[in-house]
């Protein structure tokens, strides 16, 4: 069995880095398309996220998306940004090792996004990829501060895409159509870029699989890392930086999650909702959208979560029949 934690909001971590003897090594700028020189060039927009409240305390881990004269933007993680509390005091550490502290902008619990504001300008900025132009096999660089290490770059591939996965609890729930990598992902890791070949950012470090089901502070990486598509954060983003919230689509219906077999059973038609002008009704089947198939409600709300409100998609029914809905936008 395989359950989902975030990776991130680790207490206890290193107080000190760990002190070896120095080399006399080269280490001049190396290839702009090795993982040497990615990670040269990645480092200096990522950063170490410390929050800490009266009882509680964590790291994770973000990165700068937009800065200007005056104060600059990080994306990171909900579960990072509010792992502590509402009260909890935010530090952010450039690689540099400076400190400063920070506000949140806004979060989105759903998608596990939030972005922080600090008062420091002129920052250098991630450069953000596409998304939807990842395949499988493709490299993948992770870079963060798992256990609370700063500074850390692991490598891998793509293992695979649009994985659906669902972590936290009640009313933190997020939905994830999520990139798979095996790149080593480890709690302190969460919020942190997942970069391509050319240093582009193309997700968000947000989960890491366990066996067991086991949400234990000791799960560490198996190979199963989980980020969120930055096409998708993109738009989160935006929107949290402009108004404080975000918005995300909806095809309005209740779904019947208990129901066993496979597809998403349809419960209920929200009045005036996308699907109340088309003929979906209660009782219908879901079993596929834009020919992805779905084996349950969970994994339906999932591949909706990964579209944009206005998106028309087709949702095919259990007897064949397809439906077309133009999906409607609701406001965390």
């Amino acid at each position: 069995m395989l359950g989902f934690m975030g990776a991130s909001m680790i207490g206890n971590a290193p107080s000190a880095p760990i002190s070896l003897p120095a080399g006399n090594g080269d280490t001049s700028p190396r290839a702009d398309d090795s993982i040497a020189g990615i990670a040269q060039a990645v480092l200096p927009v990522v950063v170490s996220i410390d929050v800490t409240s009266a009882s509680s305390s964590g790291t994770g881990s973000g990165f700068v998306i937009r800065s200007t004269a005056k104060e600059s933007f990080i994306l990171t993680n909900n579960h990072v940004a509010t792992g502590a509390g509402d009260s909890a005091e935010i530090t952010v550490t450039f690689q540099d090792q400076s400190q400063t502290s920070a506000t949140v902008v806004g979060t989105d619990a759903s998608y596990d996004l939030a972005v922080l504001k600090v008062d420091r300008g002129n920052l250098p900025v991630a450069a953000l990829g596409d998304s939807d132009s990842v395949v499988v096999g493709d490299a993948t660089i992770a870079i963060g501060s798992p256990l609370g290490l700063t500074g850390t770059v692991t490598s891998g591939i793509v293992s695979a895409l649009n994985r659906p996965v669902t972590a936290g609890e009640s009313n933190d729930l997020s939905f994830i159509s999520a990139i798979q990598t095996d790149a080593a992902i480890n709690p302190g890791n969460s919020g942190g870029p997942l970069v391509n070949s050319r240093g582009e950012v193309i997700g968000i470090n947000s989960a890491i699989a366990t066996t067991g089901g086991s949400v234990s502070g000791q799960s560490g990486s198996i190979g199963l890392g989980f980020a969120i598509p930055i096409n998708q954060a993109r738009r989160v983003a935006t929107e949290l930086i402009a108004t404080g919230k975000s918005s995300y689509p909806i095809i309005g219906v209740q779904l019947d999650l208990n129901y066993s077999k496979p597809g998403a059973l349809v419960q209920e038609i929200v009045p005036g909702g996308p699907a109340s002008t088309t003929t979906l009704k209660p009782g219908d089947v879901i079993v596929a959208i834009d020919g992805v198939k779905v084996g349950d409600g969970t994994e339906l709300v999932v591949r909706i979560r990964a579209k944009n409100p206005g998106d028309v998609v087709e949702l095919e029914l259990s007897d064949g029949s397809i439906i077309k809905v133009t999906l409607g936008s609701d406001h965390n």
